[in-house]
């Protein structure tokens, strides 16, 4: 059985507050995101009878913003498979960390998808700036 991640982040590159509501509607049956300070926005879902916080952090790097499901309780086991997911229904980049992060780990090593199914590990930030 798939290990299932206390909680997803992805990083989403341009994408639509109305895209990513009718994607949140569908799979966290959530309602539109509402403003939660200076670029913040929060909605919160519902899968399997339990309440999912949603948190999406505007420009959060490099022009990526960061979606955060705050549950163990969604329908994705891990941020791959959500970022997989997210490519598809939102037509366009996302990003995730390569897996649960642990001392020693490099922090710049990161999954990248593609709508379409192209997907591969990436250095973010790129280091040869």
């Amino acid at each position: 059985m798939m290990e299932r991640y206390p909680d997803i982040e992805i990083y989403l590159a341009n994408v639509s507050h109305s895209a990513l509501n009718a994607w949140l509607a569908t799979a966290l049956e959530a309602p539109p995101l509402t403003p939660a300070g200076k670029g913040k926005w929060r909605t919160h879902g519902t899968y399997q009878g339990h309440r999912i916080p949603v948190l999406l952090v505007e420009n959060a790097a490099d022009g990526f913003a960061s979606l955060w499901i705050d549950s163990g309780h969604c329908p994705w086991h891990t941020d791959q498979e959500a970022a997989q997911y997210a490519a598809e229904a939102l037509q366009t980049e996302i990003r995730c960390s390569l897996g649960g992060w642990n001392p020693g780990d490099d922090p710049d090593r990161f999954w990248q998808v593609f709508p379409g199914g192209r997907e591969g590990a990436i250095e973010w930030p790129d280091s040869g700036r």
